[in-house]
């Protein structure tokens, strides 16, 4: 009997050795799966912002040789929708809001430099000397930022260096002075970045609006020990099993909104697909978060997408928001929330909110527009009614909706009846000036199964 017990033991304790092997093998590969489907939803993200780079000096260059309006226009259009796709698969890349902050504010002038243009043809106008400069440093930028996107990616493959690697194993490396190989290239990419001249037009992103002061957040300074306790309360604190702050560099206070940054490592999720957030240096507001954790098994519809977004927001103070337009891609659904008041939209205060359509986790929030701009208003009574507006509208667009809207235009905000409808089978929006009568902006709404933008 002692015989058979001294046997069992050794073989009891041999079957846990191999289950514990082959648990350990199968997280090992579980793991491994999860790393390579991270570094191929990044490799994916940079080819892409390559590609759109490349459309974008390619359609500049076209620009500079183009006569009439027409193809000006289509050109524009384009310049315009590539700049922003490049920057909306930069922002999904693993490096920090400073360290991109002039690129980003390239491709965003770019595009709405485009739009401006497009819109002083629209009233008739021909593109002048002095834009075509401006767009001549553009198309000089682009050309710029597309070689330097090349070298790198030639170095990226001579090193075999993996993107994701800056999430986790290269975190240390990238805090100590951004000595990687991708790191470092956009930090040089972003300095060349920062020569580009000041556009100065009639744009809501031109260079004296992108600089102005946040009037959103109170003037009061938090130190980084208050921020990290803000961003562990935003996040929920039950979720966070550790944090890291994660310096920005020399040239923070050059970002719009100066912000402390940190990395949050959830709890029931890997280390190496940490949360980024940024709260503000003044304020103590949090001003960005993004997760790049992957998303697989959609199943959630944009409706309760839309409505998960609408609860978060509320749930962290933000009252009277209502959703525009969206965009859905990679899993994920991204909302563009406007703050409204007195039954008027109120553009310039805008929210970005990204949905995971697997659990409905928010995974993405930007709210730097709402905190650069909202603040209490005295918005004028209407000079004429909708009526009125409605004569100045092409007679045959088929009016869908009408309501009144603030929307930036330079350093002011314009009172506008917002005109949805159709023209021609296509979706439109007009903006008449609620004061003068003025015929200010139209959009084109484009809807696909992907969500809603407008251009």
């Amino acid at each position: 009997m002692k015989n058979r017990r001294n046997f069992i033991a050794p073989t009891i304790l041999s079957v846990l050795l191999i289950l514990a092997l082959v648990w350990g093998y199968n997280q090992y590969q579980i793991k491994k799966h999860h790393e390579i489907a991270l570094e191929n939803h990044y490799q994916r993200l940079f080819f892409d912002v390559k590609k759109h780079v490349e459309n974008v000096q390619v359609n500049l260059s076209k620009a500079m040789l183009a006569s009439s309006k027409e193809q000006n226009i289509v050109l524009f259009s384009q310049i315009m929708n590539e700049a922003f796709f490049a920057k909306d698969k930069l922002a999904q890349m693993p490096v920090t809001h400073a360290e991109s902050a002039k690129t980003e504010k390239f491709l965003t002038q770019a595009a709405d430099y485009s739009a401006y243009l497009i819109q002083r043809h629209l009233q008739g106008e021909e593109v002048t000397k002095e834009q075509r400069e401006a767009l001549n440093g553009l198309q000089a930028n682009s050309a710029k930022f597309n070689a330097e996107l090349s070298k790198l990616h030639e170095s990226l493959m001579e090193s075999n260096f993996a993107v994701g690697a800056l999430s986790n194993k290269q975190v240390k490396r990238v805090q100590k002075g951004n000595e990687s190989v991708f790191q470092t290239s956009l930090v040089t990419l972003d300095k060349q970045m920062a020569k580009t001249p000041e556009l100065i037009y009639d744009g809501p992103f031109s260079d004296q609006i992108i600089n102005k002061k946040p009037v959103g957040l109170s003037r009061e300074q938090v130190s980084q020990e208050q921020a990290k306790n803000i961003a562990q309360d935003f996040f929920g604190r039950d979720r966070v099993k550790g944090v890291k702050a994660f310096e920005e560099g020399e040239h923070i206070n050059e970002v719009k909104l100066p912000a402390y940054t940190f990395l949050l490592y959830p709890e029931n999720q890997q280390k190496d697909l940490s949360v980024y957030m940024g709260v503000s240096r003044q304020g103590g507001k949090v001003v960005w978060m993004a997760n790049p954790r992957p998303v697989s098994n959609v199943k959630l519809s944009i409706k309760n997408a839309e409505e998960k977004a609408l609860k978060y927001l509320k749930d962290k103070g933000f009252e009277n928001m209502e959703p525009n337009y969206s965009l859905k891609y990679d899993g994920t659904i991204l909302f563009n929330f406007a703050y409204k008041e007195n039954n008027v939209t109120i553009y310039p205060d805008l929210i970005k909110v990204k949905v995971a359509l697997d659990t409905g986790e928010i995974v993405g929030f930007d709210a730097s527009a709402y905190y650069m701009n909202h603040q209490a208003r005295n918005i004028d009574t209407p000079h004429i009614d909708e009526n009125e507006a409605r004569a100045k509208v092409k007679v045959n667009f088929n009016i869908d909706s009408i309501r009144l809207a603030l929307i930036p235009k330079g350093k002011n905000e314009v009172l506008c009846y917002e005109f949805k409808g159709k023209y021609n089978d296509s979706d439109f929006i007009i903006y008449i000036n609620a004061l003068n009568g003025r015929e200010e902006q139209i959009l084109q709404i484009i809807k696909d199964e992907n969500g809603t933008l407008t251009f």
